[in-house]
């Protein structure tokens, strides 16, 4: 038993060696063909990995399982995390929505209390952003509608929520907006809570400028900007944003509109305001047919629908009417 052993022992070693030699032998054969700069070389490296190569696809099999399932465990790990974000949204949307309704509710109370008539003329007509047919040096858009709806230039055009341009050009079936960051943009506006007025001047940034303040010292940033009716150019009372400081001390506004996702647009339908060019019936005018002034303390002789409205003087009672009772 001791000599088989042995001889086994005999025979593992040199193989063992014989084995190892070779392999080194072939690793080091392997590295140098790959360090080899040249053309029949790299054409020999290419035949190799054209060969072998793709018959490894069944051993690289369980490592893409593992990764598409890591994947698809990560993926699954999102869509919760969001969904939970959207959950909790969602309970905002229903606390925020119950307070618009009651909002909505108490607005229309006091409208009927106060007997207020709101202008049943305002309207609007909603499209589509097209294209972006901005450059450095103008901002504007286009609208899918135009002349076939009563578009008409210089109507006041909105996104959500605040006032976002003003319409620059109509077509049969497209129209053009000017925005308010534009230079060539100049909006009148109303700071609240102070009332000044202002204009709103774009110079192609973000955030408008507003020139010819009254008292820019009474202005404080996060002061409400709506829109003005002066010049009849836009209707009064529309979101535009809020008051900024810039870096240079400037006042600016940020824009409650949303320039990143200007995809519908509302352009209200603003008819223009009755003027009044005749004068009142208290006021008459002077003229030929007109009554005469008072002279000497006489009392003026008043129209019929102007006669104060006195009863007559008593009659003196007669003689005979009266008796002893």
């Amino acid at each position: 038993m001791a000599g088989e052993r042995q001889t086994d022992t005999d025979y593992v070693r040199p193989l063992r060696r014989i084995f190892m030699g070779v392999l080194v032998v072939a690793l080091l054969a392997v590295f140098l063909v790959w360090r080899i700069d040249s053309p029949r070389i790299e054409r020999f490296r290419m035949a190799v990995i054209d060969t072998v190569v793709p018959s490894f696809d069944w051993a690289l099999a369980p490592l893409t399982q593992v990764t598409a399932l890591l994947d698809d465990f990560r993926s699954y790990a999102r869509i919760m995390e969001q969904n939970q974000q959207l959950r909790r949204e969602l309970q905002q949307m229903r606390a925020w929505r119950e307070a618009a309704l009651q909002l909505e509710q108490r607005n229309a109370e006091l409208l009927d209390l106060n007997q207020v008539r709101l202008d049943p003329q305002l309207t609007h007509v909603t499209g589509v952003v097209m294209a972006d047919s901005g450059s450095p040096f103008r901002n504007s858009v286009l609208l899918n509608v135009g002349a076939r709806d009563g578009l008409v230039d210089g109507w006041a055009v909105m996104d959500g929520l605040g006032l976002a341009g003003r319409i620059a050009g109509v077509g049969q079936r497209t129209a053009r907006v000017v925005l308010l960051t534009d230079s060539a943009s100049r909006v009148p506006v109303v700071i609240q809570p102070s009332g000044q007025r202002a204009m709103l001047s774009g110079d192609n940034s973000a955030f408008p400028l507003l020139d010819f303040i009254e008292d820019p010292d009474d202005l404080r940033p996060g002061d409400r900007v709506v829109s003005s009716d002066d010049g009849g150019v836009f209707p009064a009372g529309l979101l535009v944003g809020e008051v900024v400081m810039s870096r240079d001390r400037r006042l600016r506004v940020r824009l409650a509109a949303d320039y990143g996702r200007l995809e519908f647009l509302r352009v209200l339908r603003s008819r223009p305001q009755e003027t009044i060019t005749s004068t009142g019936d208290l006021i008459l005018p002077a003229g030929p047919d007109s009554q005469p002034e008072a002279t000497d303390g006489a009392n003026p002789t008043l129209p019929d629908n102007l006669a104060p409205d006195i009863a007559p003087p008593l009659a003196p009672v007669p003689d005979a009417a009266r008796t002893d009772g």
